[in-house]
């Protein structure tokens, strides 16, 4: 229920909705009154809001999951990057919640407590792990930011200069905050909240006159680069640095006070998409808005690339497009985290990351510096800057993580062709890629997968041919009998006779004998009994076996087979000489069969190596192409040891 009382410095009523309400501001008098049991204390004028331009304020109202709300309160904080609000929420159900404002982006959070030993601010870093509420989070971002002045009713007191130290983390897609502004007087403060979507908040008695955070606003701002005086524009709600294109100095908008100078009128750069340029990039349109080159150093060679910031037409939030040597991605920063977690980033992470069900493997860890700048850019960006980045890759995809001593980004990049670029944004002409970049997808790949999926085709094809002609050949035996070859026995064996009806490219005569540790020479003579015709063959059969030092051994075959070609139609016999040792005193067995010629087996194995040495060639390919991609890794393939042997 709402408590009133009598504003004690001017006498305006002052009303407290919430039950959590300790402190508010008189919105007449600007008084900062203190509730102590139903008694107002005066502790003094509250300082002024710093004009902020934001469409939200006291008495606006919402909805969230279905329950409406109200905004009581506002704090406003200062930051490096500059000012952000926090608005206090009082629901119909009387629970409070905050709904916190940074850089076009809204995060709704409430308080909760947790049993878990909260960690001192002063030993966090950027990447720890800190585990609440039974989850493990990331800490991404640490501020000892500072608050500005307050306005409506607030659950804690509050005043211009008091310091808010704030350690924000993530989960996956949920956001945490740890609030040590109460020092050590009390526990930190624990907020768990999500990124909310401003229209899905629906709305009403908005801030009129205010640009709603739908889409970059068109209204410019004219000032003067505050090295050169050369005329600048700030196009752009959000704006919180601007890069001159005539000396390349950064200027802060708001302050018109320099925030970093470029050396020298050598170091610019031009950019190779113009700012203001508008592109229809994969459904939606895109412009320009700022340009900056990083670079890194290994081994002591620079290596520079190109970004450039988009903003989305029509519609919040922003892109990137980088561009190295020719190659480009397109990049989105993430509003959640990857699953791993790193304990400490300059350590330098090898561990792989998972996003989203992919495995990004880690590509290189290395230090980016910002050497120019130019145009409109949404944090305090200048030259000189410093950061810390990982890059691991899923080609076509390229994860990237950013850190400094306060803050750790993600973002997301697909490998986009320079055509593609070119003409989304309606240009001239771009440079070939030079080089395998990190995430390129490689243009083998799917040549051989198609390589692949046909070698299985026509090898199951050629193996379904060679068993059906192999089936064939059984229905083709002219003669099958079984003999006994003696020592002493000097006439031939002769088989029954047997009619060809057309000629035969290959008639197959087979020996399968009992030879064991001996030897056995043949002669074969195929006599046609109608012309006289007689083809010749021979074959020695010999069969080895025995254990040597334990192990068994074996030489040879008992089995023999000799080839006729071109075997003329008519009625033929088979004629069988034998020789042998003449100690020998047992008969030796053989299975005598003849029949037509048919497909090999050996002719499927050349078939195979045949179709073999394409997936294979294509494999090789797509290896050479990976050595190429990670050679400038942290991981390379093949390293100049191995180069040397």
């Amino acid at each position: 229920m709402a408590r009133t009382a009598q504003c004690p410095s001017c006498g305006a009523s002052v009303t407290f909705r919430s039950a959590a309400s300790v402190l508010a501001v008189c919105e007449y008098c600007q008084s900062t009154l203190l509730n102590q049991d139903g008694a107002l204390e005066n502790l003094g004028k509250m300082a002024a809001l710093v004009e902020d331009r934001s469409p939200l304020q006291l008495g606006a109202e919402g909805r969230y999951q279905g329950v409406h709300f109200a905004l009581v309160g506002r704090i406003q904080l200062h930051y490096e990057q500059g000012l952000w609000n926090e608005w206090h929420l009082l629901f119909d159900d009387q629970r409070t919640g905050w709904l916190s404002e940074a850089g076009g982006q809204f995060v709704l959070s409430f308080l909760e407590w947790v049993p878990d030993a909260i960690p001192a601010f002063a030993s966090l870093k950027p990447g720890d792990g800190v585990s609440l509420g039974g989850s493990t989070w990331s800490v991404t971002n640490l501020e000892n930011a500072q608050c500005v002045a307050g306005e409506g009713e607030l659950p804690f007191k509050v005043g211009a200069g008091y310091p808010a130290p704030v350690a924000d983390l993530r989960s996956g897609k949920r956001l945490a905050t740890i609030d040590y502004s109460d020092g050590d007087e009390a526990p930190p403060l624990v907020f768990f909240g999500e990124v909310v979507d401003f229209p899905s908040l629906a709305w009403n008695n908005l801030r009129e006159g205010m640009p709603l955070p739908t889409g970059p606003s068109l209204q410019v701002k004219a000032l003067q680069c505050a090295n050169c005086g050369a005329p600048l524009e700030v196009r752009h709600e959000g704006i919180l640095a601007i890069g001159c294109a005539q000396c390349g100095s950064v200027t802060d908008p708001d302050t018109k006070k320099l925030i970093s100078k470029l050396k020298g009128k050598e170091m610019l750069v031009q950019p190779r998409i113009p700012l203001g340029q508008v592109g229809s990039f994969r459904g939606e349109k895109l412009e320009v808005i700022g340009f900056m080159q990083r670079f890194m150093t290994a081994d002591g060679q620079r290596y520079a690339w190109r970004e450039y910031l988009l903003a989305r037409v029509g519609k919040p939030g922003y892109r990137w497009l980088t561009e190295y040597d020719g190659h480009w991605n397109v990049a989105d920063v993430l509003d959640d985290v990857p699953s791993s977690l790193n304990s400490r980033f300059k350590s330098g992470p090898s561990l792989d990351q998972h996003y989203q069900n992919q495995r990004y493997q880690h590509f290189q860890t290395y230090k980016a510096q910002v050497d120019y700048v130019v145009g409109e850019f949404t944090w305090r960006v200048q030259v000189g800057e410093v950061g810390y980045l990982a890059d691991y890759v899923a080609p076509p995809l390229l994860l990237t993580r950013a850190a400094t001593d306060k803050e750790i980004s993600w973002s997301l990049s697909e490998y986009v062709p320079h055509t593609e670029i070119q003409q989304a944004f309606r240009l001239k002409a771009l440079p070939e890629p030079q080089g395998v970049y990190a995430n390129q997808p490689s243009p083998v790949e799917e040549r051989h997968r198609k390589v692949c999926r046909r070698f299985w085709i026509f090898l199951a094809m050629a193996l379904v041919l060679q068993l059906g002609l192999w089936a064939l050949d059984e229905e083709g035996i002219y003669v099958k009998e079984s003999f006994s070859l003696q020592a002493n026995g000097d006439e031939p064996l002769v088989s029954k006779p047997f009619v060809i009806k057309e000629t035969l490219p290959t008639l197959l005569v087979e020996n399968k004998t009992s030879v064991s540790n001996d030897w056995v020479g043949l002669g074969l003579v195929l006599v046609n009994e109608q012309t006289g015709e007689a083809l010749y063959g021979s074959q020695e059969i010999s069969y080895y076996w025995g254990t040597d030092g334990g192990e068994s051994w074996s030489e040879g075959s008992p089995d023999g087979e000799v080839a006729f070609r071109n075997v003329a139609p008519g009625t033929w016999r088979l004629m069988l000489e034998h020789e042998m040792d003449t100690v020998r005193t047992q008969t030796i067995g053989d299975q005598l069969v003849v029949r037509k010629g048919g497909s090999s087996w050996s002719n499927l194995i050349l078939l195979l190596v045949f179709l073999a040495a394409f997936p294979i060639y294509t494999r090789w390919r797509m290896f050479a192409f990976e050595v190429a991609r990670w050679a400038e890794s942290d991981h390379p393939k093949i390293t100049e040891g191995d180069d040397d042997d």
